[in-house]
Parts: C-alpha cells; structure tokens; sequence
C-alpha cells in the first residue's frame, strides 16, 4: 500500500484535550485554538468548556466576597424546580433579554482587595455577549465600580446568591450553545470565577420559552438571524433589529 511521507496521523481524543488545556491555560481562546491545531471549532468547543469546568472545580474556591445581578433580570423568563429569586424592575425591563452579573471573590495574597468578573448576558438568544475581569481593587473602588456597571439598568443591582449568577451566565452559555452561538472570547478568562454548574436547571431561557434575538449596535444581525433560520427555521424565533433614524 502507498502511503504517503507527508501524511500525519490526525490526533485522538486524549491528545487533542491535552493541547486544548494547554493552550487554554496560556489565554486563548477556543477558536484560537482550533486555528492552532488545525481541527474544527466545533470539535474544540466542548473540551474548552470540559476544560474550564474542571479547572473551576478542581481549583479552591476563594471566599465569596460578593454576587449581583441588574435590576429586571427575570422579565420574559421562568424559574422552575422551585426557585424564587427576587428581581424588581428596571430600566432595561423592556423584553430586551440583556442581564449583568457581577462576582466578587476575596484576593488570599492581598489582604483588603478584591477580584472582580462581570457578565453581560443575552438570556433570550446570544447568551454571554461581554465579560471582563478578574480586576483587582479594593473594597472601595469595588462600590464604585458596581454603580458603572449596572448604571445602564436604573437604580441598585440585586443581591443574588451564587447559584443564581452560576445559573444566568453557565445556562445562558449552554443555551445560546443549542442555537448556534459561542459565548464572546472574554468568557473564559472570567469563567473561574463563578465556579462550576453542578445544580438542576432552574431558568427556562429564551423570550417566555421561544428564542429571541433584540438587535444590538455591534452585532452582526443578518449573520445571527441566518443562524438561527438555519437551526430553527423562520418561524420558530422572535426579532427585534432598530430601525435606522
């Protein structure tokens, strides 16, 4: 049999999520990656999210300084399994589907400090549009920063408990995942932070159950809704895309 010398034997499994983790931990992203070893994205994308629930439960949870979420959060979704996380409105309580979360975690090496991740969520279709973080900053700083990053929502965020930011942003991942979307590269820097989804499903997500997708200034929308005619068919997801004044 003639078998050519350039030939090379394509990596198994174990191989391929060694690479993955290695290329994971110096920062790049999933699609990064794929590039780099040249595989599909679609191939990389689960050992990434394997990757990153594993480092977040393996690693020792620092002490949780604190957990919010905007003001709103809940419009156009439904809790199950018996959750009743508090909510109240918003200026963003307008079907939009958008959530902020912001974590706080306690700095073990630096006494008086903070480290802080934060979220935007598209709980009706895209899932984790931004994050950012971790950021360091003292306890100060930290109220500060929160009042900037829920300003856009009208009046204070919301004391949640960590299973609910768990919960908006991992769920908000899978859910967008089923719908053809990966969250932004951001994520998964700040993916550590909120600890692993280990709990039943509690929010049912999408616009009262159904995919929705609202427009936003720096999205690709003809892209987005090709997708999701492609996944769902036309008539199976709602839109919202501005009209240009």
């Amino acid at each position: 049999m003639w078998t050519s010398r350039w030939y090379k034997k394509p990596m198994g499994d174990e191989e391929l999520l060694d690479r993955v983790r290695a290329l994971r931990s110096q920062g790049h992203s999933p699609k990064q990656i794929a590039r780099a070893l040249g595989v599909r994205p679609a191939r990389v994308a689960p050992l990434a999210r394997a990757v990153a629930r594993a480092q977040a439960a393996a690693a020792p949870e620092p002490g949780l300084v604190g957990c919010w979420v905007s003001p709103g959060w809940s419009v156009g979704l439904t809790l199950e399994n018996g959750h009743d996380w508090p909510d109240r409105p918003g200026r963003r309580a307008d079907a939009s589907g958008l959530v902020s979360v912001m974590v706080a975690r306690e700095r073990r090496r630096d006494r008086g400090t903070v480290s802080v991740c934060g979220y935007l969520v598209d709980t009706y279709c895209l899932g984790v549009k931004d994050a950012l973080g971790p950021r360091t900053m003292g306890s100060a700083e930290l109220r500060r920063f929160a009042a900037r990053f829920f300003g856009a929502f009208g009046g204070e965020p919301l004391d949640a408990p960590i299973e609910q930011a768990r919960e908006l942003v991992w769920g908000g991942v899978e859910y967008a995942r089923g719908l053809g979307f990966d969250p932004h590269r951001n994520f998964w820097p700040a993916a550590e932070h909120l600890g692993p989804l280990d709990a039943p499903a509690a929010i049912r997500f999408g616009r009262y159950g159904k995919p929705f997708y609202v427009s936003g200034p720096f999205d690709d929308a003809d892209r987005i809704r090709q997708t999701l005619e492609e996944r769902l068919g036309r008539d199976d997801f709602g839109f919202v895309v501005p009209v240009s004044r």
